[in-house]
């Protein structure tokens, strides 16, 4: 490897020149094929076994995410002007390519099912819509009588309606988003407002500002590095080609991205902010290194000082770019696929930083020559001080361990606080449009979030029995009841209710399930030849074996989900008794199964990638005992991070799964270069608090450096759009410096205190 360095140093024409003209081969590649993914259900694995069968119950019962186009009218819906753009915008979503037209539910097209002196009539609220005051009481009535309608299509205030437009997620595109909102602002009037909300919505606005997000906070980091790196390496041409190091990096990254056709995810909008902030490391070691040799020799000439440089910093620069990517390439167990691939990407672009690093940088002294470093004033002063930190640090050793020991107990009493969120409209802020509109819709309604009970039976017929209906009924009212989550539900109960009380002269005692199972199966066949039947597929398969239920809850979190769950479940053993067995299937349970993959993934990740780092270390400084020792600072810091997340009641999300990935894969950098500097200075001196003082005069300054410029990158996120950004950046800057200090205390100590160079010197 040293030996090809050289190499490569006699033609640094050559190493630039195809450094950038494979770059622009990857920008041409990104300009084409880049592309980003909103539909949350991509984020999932297709294969798994509850993906598989809620996409199969999708099938039966029609079940797709809904667009919730809400109309307000603070004077009150029961008004022509209302009514009319009701029945406009109806019409209007009716008729786009995208929407069936039966999968458009509102006011103007739902079915009242009332009694007759013949028996049982279906037909519509209105057609035309009502312009005198007799009509349009007579609809408010029959609205307000029909439990159905009043409370889902029409809020108890009767002051918003809504129409209802589900979708397939296929066919939900940027364009199709834009055209859902141009329509609805289309229909606003000064009396009217109206709000467009749901799942396909909450996507949509994370796909315009996912990229929006990037293109703000890529300059905004590559400014702050770029201040950060001239005043710590203070040269000019050392802070462009570091920062062209990262520049190339995230470039082949997205660029290889889009090569093989893999979309841009919500989180991979933080790669940029990940590549720039820990791709200059490299260059941060590489350039210290230098400083101190020139310092040291000030007659050196710049192929001299290269050489020098590549021959000591080769090693620790490929160690450390191979740590980081196995902390990042360990989230490929993961089975969420945004985590997934941001892992390997992120470390593609490690590895590609590195590569970066040992080529451009030596290539660009060549040409350019040494960078013009000018000797700071307190240098000297600033040896003095690690030399007195590090003899500190090895005379109160106890203190170190005694303090690191305090806080991974108070650190595990914290993870246990942690918890898991699958909401993505948590992504938002609380007060932005989305999130507003999100709540408007859920206080007047039953819900924007939904979750889908599959009922199975082996039995024809087995939903016509009044036993199991009534126990579903039973079910449905202790959800509504005991949880103030939960809006309402709807199943086929509701629909034999309904018929039962217009059958018996609306009076209120009727609206149960009768006694009678051939009753029951008459009220079915008289709405399917007075109504339209189809309108029964939602809820119940044609041999009325399959049944779905429908809760709608106002909030998508995983608490709000599992809450609902744990109701159903208590009624499960009496289901079985029946011959029925209890299922999930709908967005809201596929989100709930995200968050235990994400749950997976995070501790599988954790422990793969800590086990891998130590058997590295353990190879690389062929000794088992390094590798354990240099795991330590990484396994506090992660320790740390968790703790603090269970404290500050922060949840595990497709952002913070993140968190110990990253922590390893940048905190392992700070580790092995001190292990490597205190090894060399070791066999140098044979003095075990010089080998200290020494190796934390010269790598603990990089390591500093390296520390500030990293924490100033990740600090960058605190400038998201996005929440979970904001916060994995302020747990990522406090873990580089609980990582800084570990590695500069309790490392120190354990590797001072064990003694290990030194007893294999005198051997």
């Amino acid at each position: 490897m040293e030996k090809l360095l050289n190499k490569l140093l006699e033609k640094p024409w050559v190493v630039i020149a195809l450094v950038v003209l494979i770059s622009a081969g990857f920008f041409y590649v990104m300009k084409e094929n880049s592309r980003m993914e909103t539909d949350l259900d991509k984020y999932m694995p297709a294969e798994h076994p509850a993906f598989v069968y809620s996409d199969q119950a999708e099938e039966w019962f029609g079940i797709n995410d809904g667009i919730i186009i809400a109309l307000e009218n603070k004077k009150g819906i029961y008004n022509s002007e209302t009514l009319d753009t009701l029945k406009q915008l109806t019409k209007k979503f009716q008729k786009m390519d995208e929407i069936e037209k039966v999968d458009v539910t509102s006011l103007y097209t739902a079915d009242n099912i009332i009694g007759t002196e013949d028996g049982m009539d279906v037909k519509a609220f209105f057609k035309r819509v009502p312009s005198s005051e007799e009509k349009i009481k007579e609809l408010q009535e029959n609205v307000q009588n029909n439990e159905m309608v009043f409370g889902r299509l029409v809020s108890e205030n009767e002051t918003v309606t809504v129409v209802i437009a589900e979708i397939r997620d296929s066919i939900f595109t940027q364009d199709f988003y834009n055209k859902i909102l141009e329509t609805a602002a289309a229909f606003e009037t000064e009396d009217i407002k109206i709000y467009v909300a749901g799942r396909p919505i909450v996507e949509g606005t994370m796909a315009l500002l996912g990229p929006a997000d990037m293109k703000k906070m890529v300059p905004i980091v590559l400014l702050v590095i770029t201040v950060v790196l001239l005043i710590m390496l203070r040269s000019i041409k050392s802070t462009v080609f570091t920062m062209l190091v990262v520049f190339f990096s995230v470039l082949w990254a997205f660029g290889l991205m889009a090569l093989v056709n893999i979309p841009v995810y919500a989180v991979s909008t933080m790669i940029p902010v990940m590549l720039i902030a820990i791709g200059v490391a490299d260059g941060v070691h590489l350039y210290s290194h230098l400083q101190l040799y020139v310092a040291e020799n000030p007659n050196a000439d710049k192929k001299e000082a290269t050489l020098d440089m590549i021959k000591n910093m080769w090693k620790p620069v490929v160690m450390t770019s191979v740590t980081t990517s196995v902390g990042f390439v360990s989230l490929l167990t993961s089975e969420v696929y945004p985590i997934k691939y941001f892992g390997i990407f992120t470390a593609f672009g490690v590895l590609a930083a590195m590569l970066f690093s040992l080529t451009l940088i030596p290539a660009g002294i060549m040409i350019f020559g040494l960078p013009k470093m000018k000797k700071a004033k307190n240098e000297n002063n600033n040896s003095g001080l690690a030399y007195r930190f590090a003899a500190l640090v090895v005379k109160k050793k106890n203190i170190s361990i005694i303090a690191s020991a305090l806080i991974i107990v108070l650190a595990i009493v914290g993870m246990q606080k942690i918890w898991i969120n699958s909401s993505f409209l948590e992504k938002f802020e609380k007060d932005s449009e989305i999130v507003l509109t999100d709540k408007f819709i859920n206080q007047n309604f039953g819900g924007t979030t939904s979750l889908n009970l599959i009922l199975d039976s082996e039995n024809l017929d087995a939903f016509k029995n009044p036993d199991v209906l009534k126990l579903v009924d039973k079910m449905q009212n202790k959800v509504e009841n005991d949880l103030e989550i939960v809006g309402n539900s709807f199943s086929l109960t509701d629909y034999v209710n309904r018929m039962n009380k217009v059958m018996n002269a609306d009076k209120e005692e009727f609206n149960v399930i009768p006694d009678s199972r051939e009753l029951v199966a008459q009220y079915l066949l008289l709405y399917e030849m007075s109504g339209d039947p189809e309108n029964l597929n939602k809820v119940v398969d044609y041999d009325y074996q399959k049944l779905n239920v429908t809760f709608q809850i106002k909030s998508d979190n995983s608490k709000a989900i599992n809450s609902v769950i744990g109701i159903v479940e208590s009624f499960e053993d009496d289901f079985k008794k029946l011959g029925i067995s209890v299922k999930y299937a709908g967005s809201g349970y596929k989100g709930l199964v995200f968050t235990d993959l994400i749950l997976e993934g995070q501790i599988m990740s954790l422990i793969l990638s800590l086990f891998i780092v130590i058997i590295l270390l353990s190879f690389m400084f062929k000794n088992f005992k390094i590798g354990l020792i240099g795991a330590v600072p990484i396994v506090i810091t992660a320790a740390i991070g968790f703790g603090v997340m269970g404290f500050l009641n922060i949840p595990l999300n497709t952002t913070t799964a993140l968190l110990s990935s990253i922590a390893i894969g940048i905190g392992i950098d700070y580790a092995v270069h001190f292990i490597e500097q205190y090894r060399v200075n070791a066999r140098l001196t044979g003095d075990r608090i010089l080998t200290a003082q020494k190796t934390m005069a010269h790598s603990g300054r990089a390591i500093i450096f390296n520390a500030i410029v990293v924490i100033a990158g990740f600090s960058i996120l605190l400038f998201s759009v996005f929440p979970p950004n904001r916060e994995l950046g302020a747990l990522v800057s406090l873990n580089m410096f609980t990582s800084l200090v570990g590695t500069l205390t309790i490392m120190l100590v354990l590797l001072f205190t064990t003694n290990l160079y030194f007893t294999k010197n005198k051997k």
